[in-house]
């Protein structure tokens, strides 16, 4: 039973009983009234506060007010605290997601740091390699000079090699190869050849040019011999994607037949067919090993497949985003990737973890194409809106915005195999300089959508291929 203070009603938190009246009081209160009276306040008798003698109690737990104890207010006193349980839950959920960004952030670091580590350790054995196969001259060892002597100079010269070549390392990559096209060369590019074909939607640079076409057939097409070295026919609708492989002579091509071929050039035949998707497939990337097929589906979801035994190693879709995958692309590093969708977002993917790690919006019509830089650092995409976005990938943002002419359809965009130029296919063809960002090359030859575009080795000719049924190559 809880003690009642005789003056305010309520629970004491310092009670103390008073020998006059034996009625319990809060210290605090009696004790202003016997300043003020002198008296105990039941019987008015005369009272000091030494007289009072402390209760000694355990923390006594207050009842709850009289307006709490009604059905009401009980119901509202627990939707408060179900609000605040909430509240808190999903500031917990946020805090929970920024935590994941930074942890895969990091782990995407710590993965290029281990490739940079790993190619500095090749190209430094390699140096080893290569200086310890070299003679010592004894020419140009003075003759009193010990023979031990030459073992000191070539060792001495060995590890100066080494300091040299990891101090110009990061600037050895940094420089454009010699062979590639000046942007003042560029600038001079005029049409060359134009080679009348079965109607095409996009072109891949190879020994030969790989073309996709609308008749349901993929054409290659040898622009040293100009003429056509075979005609892969299996498909039930037209062909959407098609990729050269860069070391082998295989060729692999998407359709809205819902599959994935994989074709012999040499022997002309299909050697795999990968069904990773129930709907049309609207885009192919191939994994920088050469050994994997990226696809993404109207079906809404990625597939990564093995692309000897045809087999669908993972597939994966967005469940909060409901819509259909338009294009993808990996990344160069193969450890990330990229897939555009019918609602004008950019998702970029962790390949490893099967998880979305960042969204680019900013489109405001479906995406047709994106391509990542050689180096990696850059994002280029093209949508429906007529325009054109570059991402920083290191900072996650969008950079820089090409807003092109009305109407301007996106087809394709392709880097040069430097990342020093930038192409886009669509309502004409339009070739940027990066960092400057500027354009130096306009071809309006194309009387029809020019639906593919890509550059040759160093960017030594340009190719491209339109709806006009032709088969164009620029150069100089």
């Amino acid at each position: 039973m809880s003690l009642v203070c005789a003056i305010s009603n309520e629970v004491p938190e310092h009670p103390c009983v008073s020998p006059v009246s034996n009625q319990v009081f809060e210290r605090r209160l009696i004790e202003k009234y016997i300043a003020e009276n002198g008296a105990d306040p039941i019987n008015g008798q005369p009272l000091s506060e030494e007289q009072l003698v402390d209760i000694k109690v355990s923390h006594p737990i207050r009842p709850k007010a009289p307006s709490a104890t009604s059905i009401p207010a009980i119901l509202k006193s627990l939707q408060d605290e179900w609000d605040a349980v909430m509240l808190h839950s999903f500031t917990l959920r946020q805090q929970l997601q920024t935590t994941r960004q930074e942890l895969s952030h990091a782990l995407y670091q710590h993965d290029a740091a281990c490739r940079v580590i790993a190619r500095l350790t090749k190209e430094v054995t390699a140096a080893r390699e290569a200086l310890a196969t070299l003679k010592p001259q004894a020419g140009l060892v003075a003759p009193q000079a010990a023979p031990t002597s030459q073992p000191a100079i070539v060792v001495s010269d060995l590890y100066r090699v080494i300091t040299l070549h990891l101090q110009y390392m990061d600037l050895r990559g940094k420089t454009v190869p010699e062979e590639l096209v000046r942007a003042e060369d560029l600038t001079k590019y005029r049409q060359v050849a134009s080679h009348a074909v079965n109607q095409h939607t996009c072109c891949e640079m190879h020994t030969s040019t790989t073309l996709r076409g609308a008749d349901k057939n993929v054409v290659v097409f040898d622009r040293r011999e100009e003429q056509i070295v075979a005609t892969l026919k299996g498909h039930t609708k037209k062909v959407t994607s098609v990729i050269y492989h860069p070391s082998q002579s295989v060729v692999f091509s998407a359709s809205p037949d819902s599959t994935i071929r994989v074709w012999s050039v040499s022997g002309g035949n299909c050697v795999q067919v990968v069904r990773a998707h129930e709907a049309g497939v609207t885009g192919l990337s191939l994994h920088a090993t050469g050994d994997y097929l990226l696809s993404s589906s109207e079906d809404q979801y990625w597939a990564f497949s093995d692309i000897q035994t045809g087999r669908v190693l993972t597939k994966v879709t967005d469940e909060t985003a409901g819509c259909a995958l338009t294009c993808a692309q990996f990344h160069p590093d193969g450890l990330i990737f990229g897939t555009g969708t019918a609602d004008s977002q950019i998702k970029i993917w962790d390949l490893k973890e099967r998880t979305n790690v960042a969204n680019f919006p900013g489109h405001s019509g479906p995406v047709t194409a994106i391509a990542f830089s050689e180096n990696g650092y850059y994002l280029a995409t093209g949508a429906q809106d007529s325009s054109l976005k570059l991402w920083d990938l290191r900072k996650l943002k969008n950079f820089k915005t090409i807003t092109l002419d009305n109407n301007y359809e996106v087809k394709s965009l392709v880097f040069d195999q430097s990342g020093t130029y930038l192409a886009v296919g669509g309502s004409d063809i339009r070739v940027y300089i990066c960092k400057q960002w500027s354009e130096v090359l306009n071809f309006t030859d194309h009387t029809g959508l020019v639906t593919g575009v890509a550059f040759g080795e160093h960017a030594q000719f340009l190719s491209s291929t339109g709806m006009d049924r032709s088969l164009k190559f620029y150069s100089l």
